[in-house]
């Protein structure tokens, strides 16, 4: 079905830099625009902590009007947005007039960008400068506050407000578990002193929190850093602490007192041994090469972390060099926020469609606008099931924010509400399946609907794709596009089908060769002999994962043996419980299950667990994680995983700083191995990784 015409987008359009000198913008108009444009957006951010727009997209209206007032000066104002600090202050709480401003950074999108500041600051400093230090630091994405001592003690915070002006958090800020209310007494602790940072939301509290909003069936919050500014700036302080919101210390404003410092890296020093939380990801670089390598590692490291970035500081280390560089109206000239690409962008919903998985599942999911975020260009993204359609009341023909965060699935996070057309219909659930037409049904107490005919072709084309994926019986070759065209030409009704393709006939068909042909028989021959923890999960049994797989291929040995066994049976096995124990028991119960069983054990499939010999293998590698990447000699790479988990260890299909080792064979992933060299995870080759098997060492 055609995508439906787009309509007019109503936002304003970052216009493209010669547009003006083209004549093609009015700058009077243009500028007057944007202005008002983020401001709206300004009080969105900061006075109501609910944007509307990604920082990304706010980010290129803000550039835009600044290459405006460029190429007409005479058009600035002081309180351009382009030369004043955050938002107003609240009405709600006291106001608070900073001692030393708090003002913000100018950004850097790219590495040139980041060479230019670079090149200014050589231009400033003056050719007898030498070589400048830096000190980077991630961006914390969170609220931007200062906190100040007066001989020890926590007397007054307040949050950034106009730079100028903020708001009177003191309370609040008591109730932060990482902010101590007192310094340690000693010489080395300031008389006054004045420390800005970040106050965030760990992704894990974040998510705590909203599951518990969601089972409650009340509102969730779009994200930490939002709900982070939303729990500081509460009237009530008891709330704040039930959010167990966090703090990192980044900068000194104003200090009386205390030791004497030349670097900014001192000044952090100094922070750590007061108590203040500094973070441990800091890095003091010579050059704009280490700083660029510093920033690339972390574009591609924010996910390992547990609270959320969205760039790197880049800041002159020499305190004196930076009274030297000065500041403009609004930001440091001796700091520069490097962006990270943007992982949420807004488009165009053009329509909501339903797809039906391999178990039932009926999931809705957005037909999109095509948009570049998160590094690929997405057109299609999920909505998760009806609750959250109605939740986050997102309809075809809004504008909707999209969301891509590292190798995540593209969802949809909301709707621009002040860009929905008006009289704009809902959108509703469908009562049948969009594939067999069968009524949907919801069961009692889940989110899900689901089509509960099992002869549906979706649920049918979707578990053969589970049986031949990796986590299944791992079958190169045997992808969507081809279980979709074997099941046209009916050649296969269920995975038992798989092992009796008639391969004669696939080698008439266009796209298929000797060759090919011979490939896919090999890799399904070879699926034959795969472990029965691949087995069962590849049955596509609902609510059993690997592990619970492997704990039923290790206790029964054999799937006659879990064929005929009772629930009370199968729930007795350490880390089966009982609504796993039903669901493998009613699967094995019905007799179409059966016949594919009977189908497998006839084309030869292994239906034996582990041997003892296996299961008796020294624990070299207990609880460590060894990751492979390309074809090992002799291993299927399920294999390989199964060799390492038989010793003890784990086999994640990602690297984190948390990884012992990358196992590294032919055709490998480049970007498992690009990671695994900037966090320095031990690479190793087969030889290797054999030694590692038999000892547990690299």
């Amino acid at each position: 079905m055609p995508a439906p015409e787009e309509p007019e987008d109503p936002r304003p359009r970052t216009a493209h830099p010669d547009a003006t000198a083209r004549g093609e913008v009015d700058p009077v108009a243009r500028i007057d625009e944007l202005r008002e444009t983020i401001r709206h957006h300004n009080a969105l951010y900061y006075d109501q902590d609910s944007p509307e727009i990604p920082d990304s997209e706010y980010d290129e209206l803000l550039r835009e009007l600044k290459r405006l007032e460029e190429l007409h000066p005479d058009l600035v104002t002081p309180d351009s947005p382009s030369q004043t600090v955050g938002g107003t202050p609240s009405v709600v709480l006291p106001p608070v007039r900073h001692h030393v401003p708090m003002m913000s950074l100018d950004n850097a999108m790219n590495e040139d960008e980041l060479r230019a500041w670079g090149n200014r600051l050589g231009r400033q400093l003056g050719p007898d400068a030498g070589s400048v230090g830096f000190v980077c630091e991630l961006k914390i994405d969170g609220l931007a506050i200062s906190v100040r001592y007066e001989v020890g003690q926590l007397v007054l915070a307040a949050t950034r407000g106009n730079g100028r002006v903020g708001e009177d958090v003191t309370a609040n800020v008591h109730a932060i578990a990482d902010i101590p209310d007192e310094l340690p007494p000693g010489s080395s602790t300031p008389e006054i002193i004045e420390v800005r940072g970040e106050v965030y939301m760990p992704v894990p509290v974040f998510e705590q929190i909203n599951a518990e909003l969601a089972a409650a069936g009340e509102k969730t919050y779009v994200n930490p850093r939002n709900t982070a500014a939303g729990s500081l700036r509460q009237k009530d302080a008891g709330i704040t602490a039930k959010r167990r919101l966090s703090f990192w210390s980044y900068q000194l404003g104003e200090m009386q007192g205390g030791p004497r410092l030349a670097t900014h890296h001192e000044t952090l020093e100094l922070l750590a041994r007061l108590g203040l939380p500094v973070n441990p990801n800091i890095a003091v670089l010579e050059t704009l090469d280490q700083v660029y390598a510093f920033c690339a590692r972390w574009q591609q490291l924010r996910h390992d972390l547990d609270y959320e970035i969205d760039g790197v500081v880049v800041k002159v280390d020499d305190l004196a060099r930076r009274d030297e560089l000065g500041f403009t109206s609004k930001a440091p000239r001796w700091a520069i926020a490097y962006k990270f690409p943007p992982e949420e962008r807004t488009t165009r919903l053009h329509a909501i469609q339903v797809s039906i998985g391999r178990t039932g599942r009926a999931t809705p999911f957005a037909m999109l606008a095509p948009v570049f975020v998160g590094g690929s260009t997405v057109g299609v993204a999920t909505l998760h099931n009806q609750d959250q359609v109605k939740h986050k009341d997102v309809r075809p023909g809004d504008v909707v924010i999209v969301r891509k965060a590292g190798d995540v699935i593209p969802e949809v996070v909301g709707p621009v509400l002040s860009e929905r057309p008006a009289g704009l219909p809902e959108w509703v659930f469908p009562d049948t399946c969009p594939v067999c037409r069968t009524r949907l049904v919801r069961a009692e107490g889940e989110a899900d609907h689901r089509c509960p005919n099992e002869s549906c072709p979706a649920r049918v084309a979707g578990a053969i794709e589970h049986f031949a994926s990796r986590g299944g019986m791992d079958i190169e070759g045997f992808g969507e596009s081809r279980v979709q065209l074997f099941q046209s030409l009916g050649m296969v009704h269920d995975v038992g089908d798989v092992y009796s393709l008639d391969y004669g006939r696939l080698e008439d068909l266009e796209g298929f060769g000797e060759i090919s042909v011979a490939n896919l028989r090999s890799a399904i021959e070879a699926s034959k002999r795969r472990p029965l923890a691949n087995l069962l999960v590849g049955l596509n049994i609902r609510h059993l994962g690997p592990a619970g797989a492997e704990a039923l291929a290790r206790h029964f040995g054999h799937v006659d043996a879990l064929m005929g066994a009772s629930v009370d049976d199968i729930s007795s096995v350490e880390g089966i419980g009982p609504i796993i124990a039903a669901s493998v028991r009613e699967w094995f119960a019905l007799d179409a299950n059966r016949a594919i069983i009977e189908k497998l054990r006839a084309a030869g499939v292994n239906f034996a667990g582990p041997t003892r010999e296996t299961t008796a293998l020294p624990k070299t590698l207990d609880g460590k994680a060894v990751v492979v990447t390309g074809t090992l000699a002799g291993y299927s790479r399920n294999d390989a995983e199964a060799a390492i988990k038989a010793r003890g260890g784990k086999s994640p299909s990602s690297i984190s700083a948390k990884t012992m080792a990358l196992v590294v064979g032919e055709s490998p992933g480049a970007s498992k191995l690009a990671k695994a060299e900037s966090l320095g995870v031990p690479i190793l080759d087969q030889d290797a990784f054999e030694h590692l098997l038999e000892t547990g060492e690299v």
